[in-house]
């Protein structure tokens, strides 16, 4: 699968790649969609950075196996593990979109993007805007359209504050009981199981070998007995560990069907089947249906 980096975004929709972009830890952007669409198809693809995108346009985001419907104005998150494509339904699109690193924040801030909902694994990423709610989004893109031109010497700190800004917004659109939870050690233990699991994927290459798959491979890892882990996990989400770990797997083993040219063998190997046969019994079994066929869908 591909993976697109920072490099790769400026040389196909800016055509010129900004000085010293490699050794910017903590590289931000912003522009606008009706002048930086670029003459490059979009691909599927993961990417090295964050995204934040505000559009008003018809069409579909494509997006790990899912994919969602999009029309009038909708503000998007997109986390670099997870791999994304848009593809148009009118020919006018128009908004705009940020980008940055994980060190623009990191730099700044404590914790990790991750921690917000939106960027984490399984989060809600799309948000329908009103007509009101797009001209308050759209005011703050414009503030960093205008800050990131300034030669102001606290600009990248003023941006940072700006898409903070953002980010408290959509989280605002959202039910708070579900974005605010006690936290306690079950709590705990689960956003770390969660972070482990994660911390597997995406899978880049046939190479690659998913390691961590059972309830009692998490446990030794985290050096506590498989029961506490199991029931923690089930107490904070409802779920086992074995549903989230099945769940996780599955959803890449569709995405490395629909989205690369391995072959059966080479998908299971990486998801850590010693056969395919035995991957074959785990995704009908989960999918409902043989690999092959989802495959030819």
């Amino acid at each position: 699968m591909l993976t697109e980096t920072l490099e790769d975004f400026y040389q196909n929709k800016i055509k010129e790649v900004p000085a010293n972009l490699s050794k910017e830890t903590g590289h931000f952007n912003v522009f606008s969609l009706e002048n930086h669409m670029g003459t490059t198809p979009p691909r599927y693809s993961r990417k090295t950075f964050y995204k934040i995108g505000l559009s008003r346009g018809h069409g579909f985001y494509h997006y790990a196996d899912k994919s969602i419907e999009v029309s009038g104005t909708t503000l998007m998150f997109f986390n670099p593990n997870v791999p994304y494509t848009w593809q148009s339904l009118a020919p006018e699109l128009s908004g705009f979109f940020c980008i940055f690193k994980e060190g623009f924040f990191t730099e700044r801030i404590r914790g990790s993007m991750t921690d917000f909902p939106m960027f984490a694994q399984g989060g809600k990423p799309a948000y329908f805007l009103n007509d009101i709610q797009d001209q308050q989004v759209t005011n703050i893109f414009e503030k960093m359209m205008e800050e990131i031109r300034s030669d102001y010497v606290y600009k990248y700190d003023l941006l940072n504050n700006y898409v903070m800004e953002i980010i408290h917004y959509a989280l605002k659109l959202s039910p708070s009981e579900k974005l605010y939870q006690q936290s306690d050690a079950k709590t705990r233990i689960t956003s770390v199981f969660t972070e482990l699991l994660e911390r597997q994927f995406p899978i880049e290459s046939p190479h690659q070998r998913f390691e961590l798959r059972s309830a009692n491979d998490f446990a030794r890892h985290l050096s506590v007995h498989v029961n506490h882990l199991n029931r923690a996990i089930k107490e904070t989400t409802g779920r086992t560990t074995t549903e989230h770990i099945f769940e996780r797997l599955a959803s890449e083993a569709k995405s490395l069907l629909k989205h690369t040219d391995w072959n059966i063998s080479e998908i299971s190997y990486a998801l850590g089947f010693e056969e395919p046969a035995h991957f074959n019994k785990f995704f009908r079994r989960q999918v409902d249906t043989t690999p092959t066929a989802f495959r030819n869908i």
